[in-house]
């Protein structure tokens, strides 16, 4: 027991004098400090936007692969369609499935993009949808050539346009 109170007493000792700081060193000290956090600030807003950029990047490879792959059908079957009416033959059997293709390629890509995407590229698939459904009721409706023509126009360019931004994105 002795030697228990003798080990106890001697971690009590206190040592003599005041506390300063190395007012020398202090400043060094601070903006080592400083530095520091301002380089993990900087590391995690790089790691933060990188990590955003790959969302992004993500989001507009799958919203592009649903415009290329949907569209392409909604303009095969829109062609089946004007191949029946040119050559004279009834447009009926072609309407359907023009008209479901061109819906279709439109909800589609409606449904394949998000908010990770720019303005720019919502903007351009919004105007494709409107166009994809502006042929299909254009089809539906019996409208007239030139005002068909005229949608499809629309179509062709707003898919070029939207298929310009995801190659550049």
């Amino acid at each position: 027991m002795a030697a228990a109170l003798i080990g106890i007493v001697g971690c009590t000792s206190v040592t003599n004098g005041t506390a300063t700081p190395d007012t020398r060193v202090a400043p060094a000290y601070r903006q080592s400090v400083s530095a520091s956090v301002s380089a993990s600030s900087v590391t995690s807003s790089v790691r933060e936007s990188q990590r955003q950029q790959s969302l992004t990047t993500k989001a507009v490879r799958t919203a592009c692969a649903a415009l290329v792959t949907t569209s392409k059908n909604a303009i095969d079957k829109t062609n089946e369609f004007v191949q029946a009416f040119n050559s004279g033959r009834g447009t009926g059997p072609t309407e359907g499935p023009a008209i479901d293709a061109l819906n279709d390629s439109a909800n589609t890509v409606a449904n394949s993009f998000n908010d990770a995407m720019s303005q720019q590229i919502k903007d351009a698939f919004n105007a494709y949808i409107d166009a994809a459904h502006a042929v299909a009721n254009a089809i539906g409706t019996h409208a007239s050539t030139s005002e068909f023509n005229k949608r499809v126009d629309q179509l062709n360019d707003t898919k070029k346009k939207a298929i310009q931004l995801c190659l550049a994105t």
